[in-house]
């Protein structure tokens, strides 16, 4: 069976830095996610039940969701569907203006998955598609003290 050992989910890991400029007494932020896409799987091929084939549906549903966020943002649209899926709301202001966004896209040379594989190609083209445009730096100026809002310096 496809992914028999798969853990059928997505891996994110979110960085938040801050720089503090002590001359203009301004703070930088920044936020980084690194994100690890499950892969869609067709149940038909795959051959998942029971827990597994709920796992598989799930992600498949959040890929949907994102691609459907893809879509909105590539035409333009006044509405992203963010709210779809966990995974969009989680990305939703990395996907928004004001922000760059890099995607790699693994494949597999076997002939047996070229249909996974052209549908893996496909979603990235989408992504490429969006523009997102320039992303600008994030600096809030802190009060007196120089401390940050959040108490820290």
């Amino acid at each position: 069976k496809m992914n028999k050992d798969s853990s059928r989910s997505h891996l994110i890991l979110s960085i938040y830095c801050e720089g503090y400029d002590k001359l203009s007494k301004t703070s930088s932020f920044g936020k980084l996610h690194l994100i690890d896409l499950a892969g869609s799987e067709r149940l038909s091929r795959s051959g998942a039940t029971g827990q597994s084939k709920v796992e598989a549906q799930e992600i498949n549903k959040s890929l949907s969701a994102l691609g459907n966020c893809i879509a909105a943002r590539a035409n333009k649209k006044d509405h992203v569907p963010y709210r779809d899926s966990v995974l969009t709301r989680l990305l939703q202001d990395s996907l928004e203006k004001n922000s760059k966004t890099l995607m790699f896209v693994q494949i597999s040379p076997a002939q047996s998955d070229y249909a996974e594989s052209t549908n893996s190609l496909k979603f990235a083209a989408r992504v490429k598609e969006v523009e997102l445009g320039k992303a600008t730096k994030s600096v809030k100026k802190r009060g007196k003290g120089g401390r940050s809002p959040k108490g820290r310096r």
